[in-house]
């Protein structure tokens, strides 16, 4: 039996996998802040995962109750066309799709160490071309808009990817883009990203083929500190140690001010 974290478990391709296991028998804790979604889960956490604070309880209640986690699954993501920034000063998408996996990742690891195959399954987007991190503007207060905030994110998580790894810890960390998946695409749209989602709907694989690979993954994680993967393929993505060391020396930095 194991037990797996979903992070942005109510929604989407995280409630199908939260589902999958629940169903078989597995300890799932489920993070999100519907409650009403969240009630089908035998552990939800109700949370705001945007947030730090949030983040850190979470990390406190879950290694309190579960000394041991097998699997690691962030899912969270939300899009926005109109530019938030959280109550912790922090622009919402980067806190959202960045920080809290960073936090998730780095503050459950001893908890995934005593595992016997732990896994971190970062669902974001290898192999697809982004723009490099907005060094000078990481909160893009200039010139925001829902795609770059996105295209950071995903850039950002393939350095924490890179980052995580270097450091060796016996957890392996998997990178993966589901390829067009007919999910749910939470998020406030303008009319013109939102008839672009409502294409990819109908065009999308089915969830339960989506998420087909991350399950194959969660069982048997790959024996390799960093990999990649693109609709089931491995991929080798191009990512410059350097700019994941910056980052994640810039990230501490951040939550430094937040601590």
């Amino acid at each position: 039996m194991k037990t797996i974290v979903v992070s942005g478990g109510t929604d989407g391709m995280g409630r199908a996998v939260a589902r999958h296991y629940q169903g078989r028998g597995d300890t799932v804790i489920v993070l999100g802040r519907d409650n009403d979604k969240g009630a089908v889960f035998r552990d939800f956490i109700p949370t705001d995962l945007s947030l730090v604070s949030d983040n850190r309880k979470v990390v406190e209640d879950i290694t309190a109750a579960f000394p041991v986690v097998d699997a690691l699954v962030l899912c969270a993501r939300h899009f926005r066309s109109t530019r938030r920034q959280t109550d912790e000063g922090f622009e919402h998408t980067f806190a959202l799709e960045y920080l809290s996996r960073f936090l998730l990742s780095h503050g459950l690891a001893d908890s995934l160490k005593r595992a016997q195959k732990p896994v971190i399954v970062n669902v974001s987007g290898p192999g697809v071309p982004k723009p490099e991190i907005h060094w000078d503007d990481i909160g893009l207060a200039r010139g925001y808009d829902g795609v770059t905030a996105q295209l950071q994110a995903g850039r950002a998580n393939d350095l924490l990817g890179a980052a995580f790894a270097a450091r060796p810890s016996g957890i392996p960390y998997v990178l993966v883009n589901p390829g067009a998946v007919a999910t749910s695409f939470s998020g406030e749209y303008d009319p013109v990203t939102l008839a672009h989602v409502q294409r990819l709907k109908k065009l999308g694989k089915p969830v339960e083929d989506g998420i087909a690979p991350i399950l194959a993954l969660i069982d048997e994680p790959p024996g390799v500190p960093l990999s990649a993967f693109v609709e089931g393929r491995p991929i080798s993505p191009d990512l410059d140690p350097v700019a994941a060391e910056r980052l994640a020396d810039l990230t501490h930095y951040l939550l430094r001010r937040h601590s």
